[in-house]
């Protein structure tokens, strides 16, 4: 197995793997309503993958799709990508008792040079996002947030779309 796929949580793998292989199914159902498999765990709607196509927040918040996107992301060996922007989700529905702990991981863990999972940031959103740090706040890493959102909305997204799996999954949708 690739060094990236070990990094992805196993619970994603095998969900992504999963919804490959209930739309695989889905041209033999002919009930395209919601399927349901592992009692309810899994829940699908046909025409889900086609409103990831809308746009790239309508993928990021459908848990299949953010999923398959991640999964996606480690094959490309960018999921960083991916993880710093959960994790900054994460670190602004922290409560204010826990900010300094949390900021101080996300940092180390994505934004300082040669991080474990260094993000592409330039030197100037990583100067300002370390200033931030020192009075810990909610929007901390609003900025860095941001630009990786638009890294991840103008490259990674389209190149989504345009992967094997994903036309694959709304091929199946649209034939239903």
């Amino acid at each position: 197995m690739c060094r990236g796929l070990e990094s992805l949580p196993t619970t994603c793998l095998e969900r992504a793997k999963e919804l490959k292989a209930l739309f695989g199914s889905l041209l033999q159902k002919s009930d395209h309503s919601i399927l349901s498999k592992k009692n309810d765990k899994l829940r699908l709607n046909l025409d889900e993958p086609l409103k990831w196509k809308e746009s790239f927040e309508k993928l990021l918040s459908s848990q299949n799709g953010l999923c398959l996107f991640r999964a996606f992301l480690v094959s490309e060996f960018s999921e960083e990508n991916i993880a710093f922007y959960l994790a900054c989700e994460d670190y602004r529905a922290a409560k204010p008792s826990k900010l300094a702990a949390k900021a101080k991981h996300i940092y180390d863990q994505f934004i300082v040079c040669d991080a474990p999972r260094e993000v592409n940031l330039d030197h100037v959103t990583k100067a300002i996002t370390k200033e931030n740090l020192e009075n810990a706040s909610q929007s901390s890493f609003s900025l860095a947030q941001a630009k990786i959102y638009t890294l991840m909305e103008k490259d990674c997204y389209p190149r989504f779309l345009k992967s094997s799996t994903y036309l694959e999954l709304s091929r199946k949708a649209k034939s239903g």
